[in-house]
């Protein structure tokens, strides 16, 4: 019954709440062309768009849902957020994007460090955790369709349409401790992926975003497949533009090696903020 205890108890610690994706830019550059001062002169070519860095902490309520199997002993898992916050020792979860006029670039992180203790005839057991998602790539913006007016940030109020192409890397470690001895096993894994994004300009503040993408094809996982779509909020904080957003995403993978298996879907709301600089 021990063994099967241990077992059913690192099932459930193995998935780390992780802290996914996002990274988001919704506004758009602007130029304008001088006025000619004289008929024998011309009008200066339009300045350059500047480089915008925007910085985006958020965080990820994550549930998981799926199977998993470390050492070839396979358990469901089946885990609801407040369950994995509950012995969550540390987190962190963020992006950064920089762009300039229609091409940007992104980095997106997550990491979770989940350690559980219990006592078995009195001896001490820890089973824990860790779980890094970091995804970097880039975006193009094709579409850009202007609406009307402007946003709270001086930006013109437009639908945007970006593809975007990046790898994603996982690394989960699960590890049991009891008494003095200890075992962990890690694994892995590099998932290229090809995907888009939409944003939508509903009035000066309020806006839209949804993005979605596909991946793995067996260069990593099997498959793996990422959604996510927000409601955001233009304000000024620090005196910077920011947008607050609202939202839900969801993160599956299919990973398999040896007796190592990661057949899960993270999902869950997502809480943030985007500030330009």
């Amino acid at each position: 019954m021990a063994s099967a205890r241990l077992h059913s108890r690192f099932g459930r610690f193995f998935g780390a709440a992780s802290l996914s994706l996002v990274s988001w830019l919704p506004s758009a550059s602007a130029v304008g062309a001088a006025d000619m001062t004289s008929p024998t002169m011309t009008a200066p070519a339009a300045a350059a768009p500047e480089w915008t860095i925007t910085v985006s902490p958020y965080l990820w309520a994550t549930s998981l849902n799926g199977d998993a199997a470390v050492l070839g002993h396979k358990r469901a898992v089946d885990i609801p957020f407040r369950d994995t916050v509950k012995d969550l020792k540390f987190g962190f979860m963020g992006a950064v994007e920089i762009q300039r006029g229609k091409l940007g670039f992104y980095v997106n992180g997550q990491y979770a460090d989940i350690e559980s203790q219990d006592n078995f005839r009195r001896l001490d057991i820890g089973i824990g955790s860790r779980m890094t998602v970091l995804a970097a790539g880039a975006f193009y913006r094709i579409l850009e369709s202007p609406l009307g007016g402007s946003t709270l940030h001086g930006a013109p109020r437009v639908f945007a349409l970006d593809p975007l192409v990046g790898v994603r890397w996982t690394r989960l470690t699960g590890s049991i401790r009891v008494g003095g001895f200890g075992r962990s096993e890690s694994e892995s894994w590099l998932d290229p992926y090809v995907g888009a994004r939409a944003t939508l300009d509903l009035d000066e503040r309020w806006n839209l975003t949804a993005e979605a993408d596909i991946g793995g094809f067996g260069v990593g996982s099997r498959i793996t497949y990422n959604a996510q779509a927000y409601l955001g909020y233009r304000t000024t904080l620090f005196g910077r533009p920011t947008m607050l957003r609202a939202g839900y995403r969801a993160l599956y993978q299919d990973y398999r090696e040896g007796g190592f298996l990661w057949n899960v879907t993270q999902h869950g709301p997502v809480l943030g903020a985007s500030m330009q600089f």
